[in-house]
């Protein structure tokens, strides 16, 4: 792209040479030349990241969890098959039903004979054996249980099939336009049990940012669970599959995968100096690469990425009512906010302003707008957080007048 556009500035300017000989009617034809050097700089800046980095994987994606910015992507929203980081979304739907309090983690869940049967990567769950839902958990997790995930997905929903379904709408609902799933583990070999590396990523996204618990589990290397069967009580061993976490400190988690359709695949999580970021990779060529071009993105984001955040905890002064039974309301911050530069801006120069509405006027509602705060970077706005009202203010009737005028004759009088 970055040659192709110098080409054309270079064509253009050949052009701008001969125009004023072969113009119509003596008039000199004039091609801006501050356009067009504008144009080579810009393709010179143009980040060719695909090259730079040199990723074989067929589709890959990295992106900063806070703010969702896509920092690399190469085959973004092509269509493949995930295998088992399909996980990912499994691990969503058993958060959110801990988070409903539909289970708890120290409930016990059976696992059914089709649960027995999943083949692939397991935990060699028998027919009829209990474990919480916490060790469910650490199974998915750490060593990618086929067995532990359908046991999950019929606890939760009492069908693999009703949860599949309830997948398939989570992932809509997070605008996961690639996606299809057939399967809760990924062991399926269809050919239209799909989704892309953007999708992953948004999908890893709403894990880690809603639940940021996950990392209790997918930092765990080695630990051991307790089969307890009609044959008995016997040990088994969980060792992590995603080796990133030996070979890149930040790593924090996520999730691999590998079939032979689906290749290998992993989503990487990472968290340094507060920037918590996203490399997803699919359909590397071996299960080295899926881990090393993880590694390089992760790199590559840290590099470029500066964070500022403001949590937005302080104090605000009350705002001026106009018409209420009181003269002022406390106001609150809407939210936190974040802004994420990847092109060298020094983020402790940002300042903000605080903007309250110029008319104020009762009645407001608690949880109304009553202004915003604008932050700034080098006298540009880069983003703002509404000023909500902390507190309901009703419109003041003529009872209310008489009263503050009786009080402000009551305090004259005694004054």
């Amino acid at each position: 792209m970055k040659k192709l556009i110098t080409y054309l500035c270079a064509l253009l300017l050949l052009i701008q040479m001969a125009l004023p000989c072969m113009a119509a009617d003596g008039e000199r034809i004039q091609v801006d030349t501050e356009v067009l050097s504008e144009l080579v700089e810009e393709a010179e800046g143009t980040k060719e990241t695909a090259a730079d980095l040199g990723i074989t994987a067929l589709a890959a994606v990295l992106m900063e969890a806070e703010t969702g910015t896509v920092l690399y992507e190469k085959n973004p929203d092509q269509a493949l098959s995930p295998a088992s980081i399909t996980k990912i979304m499994t691990l969503i739907l058993i958060f959110d039903a801990l988070e409903s309090g539909q289970i708890t983690l120290d409930e016990q869940v059976t696992t059914s004979a089709h649960a027995k049967s999943m083949g692939g990567s397991q935990v060699f769950l028998e027919e009829g054996e209990s474990q919480t839902v916490e060790t469910m958990i650490k199974c998915i997790v750490v060593a990618s249980g086929n067995d532990a995930s359908v046991a999950m997905a019929e606890h939760i929903c009492g069908s693999e099939t009703e949860f599949i379904n309830r997948m398939n709408e989570r992932a809509k609902g997070l605008g996961m336009t690639s996606t299809h799933f057939e399967d809760c583990c990924g062991l399926t070999d269809s050919r239209t049990h799909l989704t892309s590396a953007r999708d992953v990523a948004l999908m890893s996204r709403e894990l880690i940012t809603k639940y940021p618990q996950i990392h209790q589990y997918s930092t765990i290397w080695m630990e051991n669970i307790t089969h307890v069967t009609q044959k008995g009580s016997s040990e088994f061993g969980l060792a992590n599959t995603n080796k990133l976490l030996k070979q890149y400190e930040y790593c924090n988690g996520l999730k691999t995968g590998s079939t032979s359709l689906a290749k290998y695949c992993l989503s990487a999580t990472a968290e340094k100096d507060g920037i918590k970021l996203i490399a997803v990779i699919m359909a590397a060529p071996d299960y080295k690469v899926r881990f090393s071009e993880a590694k390089s993105l992760l790199q590559y984001g840290y590099g470029i990425c500066k964070m500022y955040h403001d949590e937005n905890s302080e104090i605000l002064p009350d705002a001026l009512i106009q018409g209420g039974v009181k003269e002022y309301a406390k106001i609150r911050y809407e939210g936190e906010f974040s802004y994420l530069s990847t092109d060298g801006m020094d983020v402790s120069q940002i300042t903000k302003e605080y903007k309250i509405n110029e008319q104020n006027k009762a009645p407001i509602k608690e949880g109304d707008i009553a202004g915003k705060t604008v932050y700034y970077l080098n006298g540009k706005e880069i983003g703002s957080v509404n000023l909500l009202y902390a507190e309901p203010v009703e419109k003041a009737r003529f009872l209310d007048y008489l009263k503050k005028a009786f009080q402000s004759c009551l305090v004259s009088f005694i004054l």
